[in-house]
């Protein structure tokens, strides 16, 4: 298979999802979320432990509009056709979609991981989706940032070296 395929088959869709669930019968889903808006390392590091935690990761992005929610008009950096493609590249992630709701609670229903993972800013119990997989006997971690990295600094120091 070429690589650009099989970056197209990472890229999920609201259409193809069910089939591709399907295809992860029997596997260890782990599930994370987020804007991933400049991929940098404490990201590939957050992503590759999630991985460590399963046998599949599946990475939902927000859209374009709803980070412009969550991180103001001047975010997201990448657009989500971007976004996307950097995500599907890692090869530590299995399956990477968009959502454009509040949060990803009705696709976390819909895929039913066995794993659910936030960074460590969050307390597991109010982390959404919590409810539907600790009721299938699943588990719902946080794992802790690499001390220093963050898009947030990131785009700080850019702005800060082009107003000097």
């Amino acid at each position: 298979m070429k690589p650009v395929e099989q970056l197209s088959n990472k890229i999920i869709t609201t259409q193809t999802l069910s089939g591709f669930l399907d295809q992860w019968r029997g596997e260890k889903v782990v599930f994370t979320n987020g804007c991933f808006d400049i991929i940098h390392r404490g990201h590939i590091d957050y992503l590759s432990k999630a991985k460590s935690l399963g046998s599949k990761l599946f990475v939902a992005l927000n859209t374009d509009k709803s980070v412009s929610k969550l991180k103001g008009q001047s975010r997201p950096l990448q657009d989500e056709q971007s976004r996307l493609q950097i995500m599907a590249s890692l090869f530590f992630v299995d399956a990477v979609m968009l959502f454009d709701e509040d949060t990803p609670y009705n696709l976390i229903k819909a895929i039913q991981p066995d794993v659910l993972v936030k960074g460590g800013d969050y307390v597991p119990e109010n982390i959404v989706g919590y409810d539907i997989v600790t009721a299938k006997g699943g588990s719902v971690l946080t794992l802790d940032f690499l001390p220093g990295y963050s898009t947030s600094a990131i785009e700080k120091k850019i702005v800060a070296a082009n107003c000097s």
